[in-house]
């Protein structure tokens, strides 16, 4: 028996959009058809200006992005105090660990409000800057600006280390001038706009470094130059910087007067480089004895200084654990002293050199 009915593939009804919701088209309802119309054209007028507007401040939107990215202050840090430095694969362990992966978990964040510690996390920033800034990960990177902000606000509230800041940021400075401009911006990871506002930032902190002025205490009580003058110089001889004997000798004539001694500059010269390093920078005098000032600064841009920290990270040679001096690392050695070396900021650098 034939179906009679109406056919299935006829279309269905016309539905059409309204301010109220969807309605069934009728001719019948002329009225409602110009209304449907305007508000289709009305529609689309909105549409056109949603997307003019869109393509206007795309430009405009991409660096509000890029700036907020880079202002973002979330620290990506697991805040561990130790980490194992494998640099192959292993059945345990995949892969190998890097520089970036390192920056990020040990918790330098901490470290620089220690004043043990304050030395050496800033040298260790000092020599990224020179030459691993390119080896470092987008977020490492961004945990290195971030970390040294925090080491400039330090400074700005303590006025202390500004020198060894100042030192630091120039560092920083010129090596993002070298890799931006001279090599390409395809060497760094992340956005160009993002660099040029970090070198802003850094641009901003030597200001803020250049005008500190260092106020006295209020409180009166006894001062440098109150002491024995067999005090002043015994103190001065556990300065290990040349620079600091010499702003020392600035504050009062008296000071000067001890900071010009020979026998101070001696064993500086001693302290930091060897016999024969000494021998060879050999500088006399007019009265004929030698000038050991003159000779410890000579000596300082041949050769590098000796590195004293309070405190330092330690690697285990048992169970390769690179972790800080206070804190108990998961060792299976019995004697885990002995297996424990202090790791210099450049022997920390070398660990990841593969």
């Amino acid at each position: 028996m034939p179906f009679l009915g109406q056919d299935w593939r006829s279309p269905g009804q016309s539905w059409v959009k309204t301010e109220e919701g969807w309605k069934k088209y009728s001719d019948e309802k002329n009225n409602n058809v110009a209304e449907l119309k305007s508000y289709c054209k009305s529609e689309e007028f909105y549409k056109e200006n949603i997307f003019l507007a869109m393509n206007y401040d795309v430009a405009a939107k991409k660096r509000k992005k890029d700036l907020l990215n880079n202002n973002t202050k979330i620290p990506y840090f697991h805040r561990d105090k130790w980490i194992y430095v494998h640099k192959g694969s292993t059945k345990e362990r995949h892969g190998y660990c890097t520089l970036g992966e390192a920056f990020n978990r040990l918790d330098f964040s901490s470290a620089i409000m220690d004043s043990r510690r304050f030395n050496y996390v800033v040298r260790l920033l000092e020599l990224i800057a020179k030459s691993q800034l390119t080896s470092l990960s987008g977020v490492a990177q961004k945990n290195y600006m971030n970390i040294l902000e925090k080491v400039v606000q330090k400074v700005l509230e303590d006025q202390q280390n500004i020198r060894a800041i100042k030192d630091l940021l120039q560092t920083l400075y010129v090596s993002l001038c070298s890799l931006v401009q001279d090599m390409g911006k395809s060497v760094l990871v992340g956005n160009i706009n993002i660099w040029v506002h970090r070198m802003e930032n850094i641009l901003h902190w030597q200001q803020q470094l250049n005008n500190i002025q260092i106020t006295r205490p209020t409180s009166k009580g006894l001062t440098l130059t109150d002491l024995p003058m067999c005090l002043q110089l015994n103190i001065m001889q556990r300065l290990s910087d040349g620079r600091d004997l010499v702003s020392l000798g600035q504050v009062c004539p008296g000071l000067n007067v001890l900071s010009e001694d020979r026998l101070l500059w001696k064993k500086l010269c001693h302290y930091h480089f060897t016999d024969r390093q000494i021998r060879k920078r050999l500088i006399m005098s007019d009265k004929g004895h030698l000038d050991w000032k003159k000779m410890y600064f000579k000596l300082s841009r041949c050769y590098p200084r000796k590195e004293q920290y309070s405190d330092t990270l330690q690697f285990c040679t048992h169970c390769h654990i690179l972790f800080w001096k206070d804190t108990n690392h998961p060792c299976t050695a019995n004697n885990t002293e002995g297996c424990c070396i202090p790791v210099s900021p450049q022997g920390f650098i070398n660990l990841f050199k593969y």
